[in-house]
């Protein structure tokens, strides 16, 4: 999955939503496990009004490898912000990438996640209860389908933002995210606001089938549907009346 420079777990630690203790752990590079996020994240970190957070993301950007970080800038989705920073401390693009773009330029021991053997859900769910943020965070990032759907339900707003950041994400579970009920409305919105996501018929559909989707974004997304599944919005008593009502408009009106 291609997000490009924003992420949603980006997005979530420029709105603010992440604590002191996360902010500073992420300031140590002990949070983000990939490049992509801990670098933007580092860089955001430098200017926290928190003076410990930021002077640990200042030592930890300059701790670096200076080779890691050529190869990360020469990756398509390093920011022109992150440029400008290495730059002027004469780190340049190699003429190559290097690495993997999906491990963090600090090692954050993420391979410890990995469980041993095949688990049953409740063993998985109680793994995943005893984990703190950072590694609900990794494993949102590094975890299998099943570790996501879990923790895309998890009350903490960075952990679900990870989850929907995760490079092994495809546009086919962001739609049974979508259908989901019981996922928070900041996730639904997340989803709402991502133009590349929406350009997936069945993501679209499934958010306007979602009563949990705020009505406004769900209005919005009408005008996407086909005449069968407008017909059928037309008639469901489990969406809102007002977009119920909407869609039998539409009807009316293409018939």
């Amino acid at each position: 999955m291609d997000l490009g420079t924003r992420t949603p777990l980006l997005d979530s630690f420029k709105r603010g939503d992440a604590p002191r203790d996360i902010r500073l752990l992420a300031a140590a590079g002990g949070l983000a496990p990939r490049a992509l996020e801990q670098v933007e994240i580092l860089l955001l970190m430098r200017a926290d009004a928190d003076a410990e957070v930021a002077a640990t993301a200042e030592r930890t950007l300059e701790n670096l490898d200076a080779a890691g970080v050529a190869g990360f800038l020469a990756r398509p989705e390093a920011s022109a912000e992150a440029h400008a920073y290495f730059a002027a401390r004469g780190i340049v693009p190699a003429a190559a990438p290097s690495g993997d773009g999906d491990l963090p330029l600090v090692d954050t021991g993420g391979d410890e996640l990995e469980p041993a053997v095949e688990e049953r859900e409740d063993s998985t769910l109680q793994r995943i209860a005893a984990m703190n943020v950072a590694k609900r965070i990794a494993l949102a990032m590094k975890g299998t389908r099943e570790e996501r759907a879990i923790l895309i339900r998890d009350p903490n707003r960075i952990v679900t933002a990870a989850v929907l950041s995760s490079p092994k994400m495809t546009e086919t579970e962001i739609a049974g995210i979508a259908r989901m009920a019981n996922v928070s409305e900041d996730v639904l919105r997340t989803i709402c606001n991502n133009r590349a996501w929406l350009k997936n018929y069945a993501v679209a559909l499934s958010l306007v089938k979602n009563p949990k989707t705020p009505v406004a974004l769900s209005m919005n997304l009408l005008a996407r549907l086909n005449d069968k599944d407008l017909r059928m919005m037309s008639t469901d008593r489990n969406i809102p009346d007002a977009l119920r009502v909407n869609a039998r408009k539409k009807v009316v009106v293409g018939g």
